[in-house]
């Protein structure tokens, strides 16, 4: 079974068809990557994955579950975690509780129980605590779980959003354009990174990303966006060399 099958997936804006006819399926494991030049509807594939948007036609099932129509949080809670083209942390939190935002969706506890700091709180708390620095220590910033989001460097900012999308326990991480704005060496150390987390982490990644180099290094299979439409899918080496793709995206 795949953990991702989409079929047919589309969605208008003021009758522009920003997304049309989207098929993809993704096997368990796989790493994953969709690309397309700007504007191809990338992102707005993304946001229909994960329900800030919903279809105008087409069925979404992770896991052989479907999920097309579901609210963001029911989406998240069967297994689709992501980041964001632009950083989204809570900045003025620290790096600690970042994460620690993630894992509440598994670690409970009552309203009561957090305004009386009962026993449980506590415990709870602890384990978060625990959970959040292992996570912190696979992307090399436990040391600086006690720092404000916002004072981290760019490309820490990027792995801690990354750390906090893996605290929710997803089967399925979407990461768009993760290596934005990293020079080479954090591009590097960047895909190094998404190879621990997809063989450590038993995960399966998909991606939106610009950076070629990137992309052929990791990617096993990729799918091609022009216009809202699929224009080739398949290995990463063939998609990469097929001339229509040469002509819509790479040569652009």
């Amino acid at each position: 079974m795949a953990m991702l099958e989409v079929k047919n997936l589309s969605i208008s804006f003021g009758g522009l068809k920003a997304v049309n006819d989207f098929q993809i399926t993704i096997e368990k494991g796989q790493l994953y990557g969709l690309i397309g030049p700007n504007g191809a509807g990338k992102t707005t594939v993304f946001n229909l994955l994960t329900g800030v948007y919903q279809p105008d036609t087409g069925s979404i099932l992770l896991d052989g579950v479907n999920i097309t129509g579901k609210k963001t949080i029911d989406i998240n809670q069967t297994g689709i975690a992501r980041t964001f083209q632009n950083i989204r942390l809570f900045k003025e939190l620290s790096v600690l509780d970042n994460v620690k935002a993630g894992l509440h969706n598994h670690h409970p506890y009552s309203t009561l129980e957090g305004i009386l700091r009962l026993p449980r709180y506590f415990k709870v708390e602890k384990e978060m605590d625990q959970r959040a620095l292992d996570l912190l220590k696979v992307f090399d910033l436990d040391k600086e779980a006690d720092y404000t989001a916002s004072n981290l460097p760019y490309g820490k900012q990027r792995k801690l959003e990354i750390a906090r999308a893996l605290a929710t326990k997803p089967k399925l991480l979407l990461l768009d354009e993760p290596a934005a704005g990293m020079n080479p060496n954090e591009t590097k150390e960047l895909m190094d990174t998404i190879r621990f987390v997809r063989d450590n982490f038993d995960m399966t990644i998909l991606l939106i990303e610009h950076d070629m180099k990137l992309v052929s290094g990791i990617c096993e299979r990729l799918t091609v966006l022009n216009f809202g439409q699929v224009l080739t899918q398949g290995e990463t080496a063939d998609v990469l060399n097929d001339p229509q793709v040469i002509t819509a995206y790479l040569g652009e």
